[in-house]
């Protein structure tokens, strides 16, 4: 259904920028995209007696001509009323927000969000907003957070509201807010996030006015649960320009309040200690581990990034001759990542996999000069798991001297290992890495029941897989009881000269009939 330009009009309380030619067709084609659905939902509301706008991100993505999936309406009518139109129109319909004025539903292949016309405040001690509604388009624009998502398109008829300046501000690149930012920041203090997240996403800069609020009431922030405060670090960091955001965040000290161990980072230097300014080392970082994403932003991978140096500042050692160690970093940032992260509600899974890789990004290092045994290798990819692919781009990411020679040396080194993992993964699939020895192998071997005992024994034998590749069943078994002997376990049979042979033979025709395999790789 073509929808023509002129049928966009615009309504100002005060003159503004008008729509370009191109984001005029920007509004029209998002209509376009939305319509049958949109003119038909005005309709319902018309004929209801009520007012219906397409608003808030939707129109400024379609401005700024970006791809977006979200719908979002506006109304004056109340949510009982909102369900009253649509639930006769609707394929589905939810109420999980209605208690703040949203009522969702789906048509077809659209999810929409319909919200009355509110305000909503934060009590200094509450963390829940006070929600009032409103009657007016015009009053539920100027309580959104910034101009450039307080502009709206009134359905059916397309008329393009713009009443604090939102479309200039799209143009400038800039962030305001469409009243005080001391009042807007009052009203919900998770809007001094959302300017460093839309920052981040957008690459805009925030107005100066509002960054002398933000930094001001930082400490409101503290009142908004660890929830909310993860969804927005998460869209920032996942944003095309994560460093804006952060050195916002930094700058007007609400890092402090919801990342403390980032601004930690800038470590002073001075002429006696010179070591790498570890702040902007990690957000250089950062941007390389993003360089490397193949499929779209990797929360993982950046948070990893962004953290894999905060044990730094507790690790930080003076040591003669002017030098600075940061022994076990690595190790104490694992620990501070899992716990900032635990604090943040993250999912466990992220937890776990961002303190993982926090913990393994020196292990190349620990190499030395890169002449890895295949003993090393496999340790390697033992540890990483699941992980490897991302611990590959946070070691390359990790490399940011300005020594080109060191650069290079590093790179062809790391080359180097991937080369070698990859001809170790065909020889013996390294990611399924298991003793040749289960469980109950071990349990039928040893004349033992299960317990510590058994997986005591099963690490002896993961560790000498990794150590000495395949060997083969009989010699694996012969290597166990070797140990158990060395342990003082007393194992059936052992008092006879030939028990450790036929108890040896017994492992093997038990088992799956694998030929022993030599000596295998003893590097």
């Amino acid at each position: 259904m073509a929808v023509p330009d002129q049928n966009l009009t615009q309504q100002q309380s005060t003159p503004r920028a008008r729509p370009s030619q191109a984001q005029r067709a920007a509004i029209a084609e998002l209509l376009r995209r939305a319509a049958p659905l949109a003119d038909e939902l005005g309709e319902r509301f018309r004929a209801a007696g009520h007012e219906l706008a397409l608003v808030g991100g939707p129109v400024r993505d379609a401005l700024l001509r970006r791809a977006g999936k979200d719908l979002d309406f506006t109304t004056d009518a109340p949510p009982e009323r909102i369900l009253e139109i649509i639930r006769p129109w609707a394929d589905h319909v939810w109420t999980i927000g209605i208690e703040f004025g949203t009522v969702g539903l789906r048509k077809g292949d659209h999810q929409l969000e319909i919200t009355t016309y509110r305000s909503e405040a934060y009590d200094p001690k509450s963390r829940k907003p006070q929600v009032t509604y409103g009657s007016s388009l015009e009053e539920d624009l100027r309580r959104r957070d910034f101009a450039v998502n307080a502009m709206a398109a009134r359905l059916p008829g397309r008329e393009f509201v713009d009443p604090f300046g939102g479309l200039a501000d799209l143009e400038r690149k800039v962030l305001r807010t469409p009243g005080r930012p001391e009042d807007s920041f009052n009203d919900d203090p998770l809007r001094m996030l959302r300017a460093a997240r839309f920052a981040a996403q957008l690459g805009f800069t925030v107005a100066p006015e509002v960054v002398r609020a933000m930094t001001e009431m930082a400490d409101r922030i503290e009142i908004v649960s660890a929830e909310r405060i993860r969804d927005e670090l998460s869209k920032l960091v996942c944003g095309e320009h994560p460093r804006r955001g952060l050195a916002l965040l930094v700058d007007t000290g609400l890092a402090d309040r919801v990342l403390p161990e980032l601004p930690k980072l800038r470590l002073e230097i001075d002429e006696h200690h010179r070591h790498k300014d570890v702040y902007e080392h990690s957000l250089i970082v950062l941007e390389q581990a993003i360089a490397q994403e193949e499929d779209g932003p990797d929360l993982v991978l950046r948070l990893a990034a962004l953290l894999h140096d905060i044990g730094k500042p507790k690790t930080r050692r003076f040591e003669p001759g002017g030098r600075v160690s940061f022994h076990h970093h690595e190790v104490v940032g694992a620990k501070m990542a899992r716990k900032r992260l635990t604090e943040l509600r993250y999912p466990k899974d992220v937890v776990a996999d961002v303190s993982r890789l926090v913990e393994l990004h020196l292990r190349f290092h620990g190499y030395g000069t890169g002449e890895w045994t295949d003993s090393a290798v496999r340790r390697y990819v033992r540890d990483a798991g699941h992980l490897l692919p991302r611990l590959h781009k946070l070691t390359r990411a990790d490399c940011t001297t300005r020594n080109r020679r060191k650069a290079e040396r590093l790179r062809r080194t790391y080359d180097d290992l991937e080369a070698r993992i990859e001809r170790l993964a065909k020889e013996e699939e390294l990611a399924k890495i298991r003793p040749e020895l289960n469980g109950n192998d071990i349990q039928r071997i040893l004349g033992i029941t299960p317990g510590p005992l058994v997986g005591k024994a099963y690490k002896f034998l993961l560790d000498l897989r990794l150590d000495r590749g395949i060997i083969g069943r009989e010699a694996a078994t012969a290597e166990l009881l070797r140990w158990a002997a060395a342990e003082g376990i007393p194992v059936p049979g052992s008092a006879d000269a030939s028990g450790p042979k036929e108890a040896a033979d017994a492992g093997v025709a038990s088992g799956d009939g694998e030929e022993a395999a030599g000596a295998g790789d003893r590097s």
